[in-house]
């Protein structure tokens, strides 16, 4: 006899960028665990990711990441997070990205 499990929700804390972390949208997968990333600040960056989110987590086009760029290299960073669709709709509502950014109009 099969006890119902009760599934409770627990609201997560929304990660939010840091000092020194931006927000990104994935424009392109490059291969071997690269993404090309536009960014809130205006700069293309070559991500790398992580290998905690190696065969885990799966990325494609229009994504929301937030990146922590190189100290030495502006150009090249680290993906830090992947927001879930809800994440970035609070994300918009809090006014820290665009519509029209993750959609590509910027």
């Amino acid at each position: 006899m099969a006890k119902d499990k009760k599934v409770e929700s627990v609201p997560k804390d929304l990660t939010l960028p840091t000092e020194g972390q931006v927000l990104c949208v994935v424009e392109e997968l490059v291969g071997a665990d690269f993404l090309k990333v536009r960014c809130v600040d205006g700069v293309s960056r070559v991500c790398r990711i992580p290998g905690k989110y190696r065969r885990r987590v799966w990325f494609s086009g229009g994504d929301v990441v937030l990146v922590q760029p190189w100290d030495f290299q502006q150009n090249k960073g680290d993906i830090v997070y992947k927001y879930s669709k809800d994440e970035v709709r609070k994300l918009v509502g809090m006014g820290l990205i665009t519509k029209e950014f993750i959609e590509g109009a910027i």
